[in-house]
C-alpha cells in the first residue's frame, strides 16, 4: 500500500524534531495532516452517500463528516477542497433530506469556488444538480442549459458515465416538452455511453426513461 506523502512529511518532521532537535517543520506538517484530515472526511462521506442509496436511511455521520471536511479546507483556504464539500453538503440536504431550498445556495457556492479554482469536475456536479433543482421547479430552459454546460466540461473531461446520466435528465426533459423523437434519441445515446463506460445503474435508468417515453 502507498503510505500517502503527508504521512511522510509528518514522519520526517517528526524524526527531525525528536533526533535533531530541529522543529522547523512541525507547523507545514501539521498543516499537511489537516488538509489529509479534510481528504479522508470527505472520502467517508461520499461511501455514506452510496449506503444511503443502498439503504435508504441517513446516517448522520455522513452530513458531519462533509461540514468537517468543508471548515477545515475554509482554515487551511483550500477553495478547491471547500468548494467540493460545499457540494456534498447541498447533497445531503436535496437528496437526503429533500431540502432544494437549502441545497441551492450551497450548490451555487460550490460552483463559484470551482470556477475560481479551475476544477471542471465539481462544476459539473454543481451544474447538475442546480439543473435538477430548476427541472423539478418547472424551469425547463434552465434546466437544459444547466445540464448542457455539465455535459461539455463532462465530455472535456472523459467522464461519460457522467455525460450519459446527464442525458437522461435532457431525454426527460426533452419528453415533457412533447418531443417524443428527440428524447428517444437522446436515450440512445445515453444507452451507448452507459454501456461503453460501465455504467449499469445509468443504463437502467436509461431503460426506466424509454418505457416511459414509448408509453407517452
Amino acid at each position: 500500500m502507498t503510505v500517502d506523502h503527508r504521512l511522510d512529511q509528518a514522519r520526517i518532521a517528526y524524526e527531525k524534531g525528536t533526533f535533531a532537535g530541529d522543529v522547523g517543520d512541525l507547523a507545514a506538517a501539521e498543516r499537511a495532516l489537516d488538509s489529509l484530515e479534510a481528504d479522508t472526511a470527505l472520502a467517508r462521506g461520499r461511501l455514506l452517500n452510496v449506503r444511503f442509496f443502498a439503504d435508504q436511511v441517513e446516517d448522520p455521520r455522513e452530513m458531519e463528516l462533509f461540514e468537517q471536511a468543508a471548515a477545515r479546507y475554509a482554515a487551511l483556504g483550500d477553495q478547491r477542497g471547500e468548494g467540493e464539500a460545499l457540494f456534498w453538503i447541498g447533497i445531503v440536504h436535496q437528496v437526503v433530506r429533500d431540502d432544494r431550498a437549502a441545497a441551492v445556495p450551497l450548490f451555487e457556492r460550490s460552483l463559484e469556488l470551482a470556477r475560481a479554482t479551475g476544477d471542471k469536475l465539481t462544476q459539473s456536479y454543481a451544474l447538475r444538480h442546480l439543473g435538477v433543482v430548476a427541472h423539478a421547479q418547472g424551469r425547463v430552459a434552465e434546466a437544459r442549459e444547466f445540464l448542457e454546460q455539465s455535459s461539455a466540461l463532462r465530455r472535456e473531461l472523459g467522464f461519460l458515465s457522467g455525460v450519459a446520466a446527464n442525458m437522461v435528465g435532457l431525454a426527460y426533459l426533452a419528453l415533457g416538452d412533447g418531443r417524443r423523437d428527440d428524447a428517444l434519441s437522446i436515450l440512445d445515446d445515453a444507452e451507448t455511453l452507459a454501456r461503453d463506460s460501465g455504467a449499469d445503474a445509468i443504463a437502467r435508468q436509461v431503460t426506466e426513461a424509454r418505457t416511459a417515453a414509448t408509453a407517452s
